[in-house]
């Protein structure tokens, strides 16, 4: 199984025209903790984080109706492709503490957002499986 496979159906993502507080409010209907975010030529510009959020916008004097994502989003952002090892992605997130990797293809266009959720709950699909197979021997 490669990581894009490992991903949820559709990646959450805004505009970079987007305000801070789109971006939130599609965190919460997606039920996810980031959202990428996209440039004019459907590109990976940034990623837009629950960290961001408490970073950035919490006790700033910011208001998320008014500044725009591109403000306060991470940048530049570590991407991925869907050639790119589980093992690699995995090891990438716990080095530098992130929880979302975007999974882009050759022209960074946005194919997938890959969090840290779906690495572990794929582990343990296969940890799962073994340990079946191994009861039946």
């Amino acid at each position: 199984m490669n990581i894009l496979e490992m991903c949820d159906s559709e990646a959450a993502s805004v505009p970079v025209a987007a305000t801070a507080e789109q971006a939130i409010r599609t965190m919460l209907d997606r039920h996810v903790g980031a959202v990428a975010v996209i440039d004019e030529n459907h590109r990976v510009a940034g990623i837009f984080t629950e960290r961001d959020v408490l970073r950035r916008l919490s006790l700033g004097e910011h208001d998320p109706r008014k500044i725009s994502v591109r403000e306060v989003m991470t940048t530049p952002v570590e991407m991925a492709t869907r050639a790119t090892p589980a093992s690699k992605a995995l090891a990438t997130m716990v080095e530098r503490h992130y929880r979302h990797l975007p999974i882009v293809d050759d022209d960074g266009r946005l194919l997938g957002m890959l969090s840290i959720r779906n690495l572990l709950e794929a582990q343990i699909d296969t940890l799962t499986t073994q340990l079946r197979l191994r009861s039946v021997i």
